[in-house]
């Protein structure tokens, strides 16, 4: 079973301005976990916190826990830490390899140049994310070759080629197509259970379709966070009623 995270008591400033106030959250082990709420509300800041992609940015500071388990990933090595917790971002982003090298780039970067294993993996990972059929002809030529939808899918392939606890996802179909945002949201329902996702979405019904858990951001608080059903049919504060009633954002 794959590691939840969760965060508690986190405070983030970009030099003076706080984009998050004292957020305590859970994203549960083999579980959806979707972020929902208006533009610059936090939420992919949020998503960030957890592989530390926000220690790249000049004038970031954090506060509070963020765990991996039960272990707290602030002091970790950060590379270690990025091979458990996988990122796929909102606009697919290849490699300028070819489809296999794609797949197999963070294991060759761990030593793991064992062909047959390279093989297992980049088989099972394509069919895992429904692309296998497709280019098992075409692993020679260059990722940056694939569709949009297919190459998202081949960054999902990447990712999961690490066998990571945890996959974060940051609107990850936005620049889809409706098949290939379909076929994306049938993999994120796939692959709870062998891996935590945390997916940040601004389609709620997305949200509604994938995920067993929602939260809600408004201006860089937490405001509700509940099994994804109960948020949407009987929120229980009324800025989460006004978001999802189409009254603000």
């Amino acid at each position: 079973m794959a590691l939840g995270m969760s965060v508690e008591n986190l405070n983030l400033w970009y030099g003076d301005h706080q984009a998050l106030h004292d957020i305590t959250l859970g994203a549960p082990e083999g579980k959806v976990t979707a972020l929902i709420g208006p533009s610059g509300c936090g939420k992919s800041t949020l998503l960030r916190c957890l592989n530390r992609m926000n220690d790249r940015v000049q004038g970031c500071r954090v506060e509070g826990r963020i765990l991996l388990g039960e272990e707290d990933v602030t002091d970790c090595d950060v590379y270690s830490l990025r091979r458990r917790v996988g990122m796929v971002f909102q606009r697919p982003n290849p490699f300028p390899l070819s489809i296999y090298d794609n797949v197999t780039y963070g294991m060759r970067r761990q030593g793991r140049n064992k062909r047959s294993e390279l093989d297992e993996v980049v088989e099972r990972t394509l069919t895992e994310v429904g692309l296998w059929d497709e280019v098992r002809d075409k692993l020679s030529e260059s990722g940056l070759a694939l569709s949009g939808g297919q190459a998202q899918r081949l960054c999902i392939a990447r990712a999961m080629a690490m066998d990571p606890d945890v996959i974060l996802m940051d609107e990850p179909t936005s620049a889809l197509d409706p098949i290939s945002t379909g076929m994306v949201e049938e993999l994120v329902t796939k692959i709870s259970g062998t891996h935590t996702v945390v997916i940040v979405t601004h389609n709620m019904q997305q949200a509604t379709r994938v995920s067993d858990m929602t939260a809600f951001f408004y201006l860089g608080e937490l405001v509700e966070y509940a099994p994804t059903a109960q948020l949407f049919s009987a929120p229980r504060e009324k800025r989460t009623e006004d978001y999802l009633t189409g009254r603000f954002g």
